[in-house]
């Protein structure tokens, strides 16, 4: 996988800047949208497909009215990489085509 080079304290703050909504915890990045079940549902199995594709995963979590998106390189000892922000875009996508409102 493209991008297994650990991001610095900076360039993960650069790349932040560049994706709003999305916050730093630790060494995942992370971000909510407001969602009813059914959409989510929708949106996971689009983001699914997508991850499919690119061979990198974010850990999810669906509520009643809410989806919680967190990623981090597992291969990279849990930290941050490029494939995190790549994700994190096309997520922050797939999330606008499906209505879904930013927290």
């Amino acid at each position: 996988m493209e991008g297994l080079d650990i991001l610095s304290d900076c360039e993960v703050a650069e790349y932040l800047g560049q994706r709003p909504g999305w916050q730093r915890v630790g060494n995942e990045i992370t971000r909510s949208f407001g969602i009813r079940y059914r959409g989510g549902v929708a949106m996971i199995v689009h983001v699914s497909d997508v991850e499919r594709l690119i061979g990198h995963h974010a850990d999810i979590d669906l509520r009643w009215d809410r989806i919680r998106f967190t990623v981090t390189t597992h291969d990279a000892g849990h930290r941050l990489t490029e494939a995190d922000f790549d994700l994190a875009e096309r997520i922050d996508r797939i999330a606008a085509a499906h209505d879904a409102r930013p927290l």
